[in-house]
């Protein structure tokens, strides 16, 4: 039993290594505090400009292109 314990808990402790190494920590690799902050920034920028695209096609508020013909309220 005890035998078990160890083997188990020295699995446990070589997944979690495993694991922060390969890419699900906080920080990535060779990635500086204001490198991770940029991409931080980077993506909430992005995240909210599509949030609002989506929010403007479902709620129709795109600009009318000057494909058609006839013109668009």
């Amino acid at each position: 039993m005890k035998r078990t314990l160890i083997s188990v808990t020295l699995f446990l402790l070589l997944v979690s290594f495993a694991i922060s190494m390969s890419g699900c920590a906080k920080e990535q690799m060779g990635e500086t505090v204001a490198e991770g902050h940029r991409r931080h920034v980077r993506l909430m920028r992005l995240q909210r400009q599509q949030m609002w695209e989506d929010i403007d096609a479902f709620l129709m508020l795109e600009r009318a292109t000057r494909t058609c013909e006839r013109s668009v309220p």
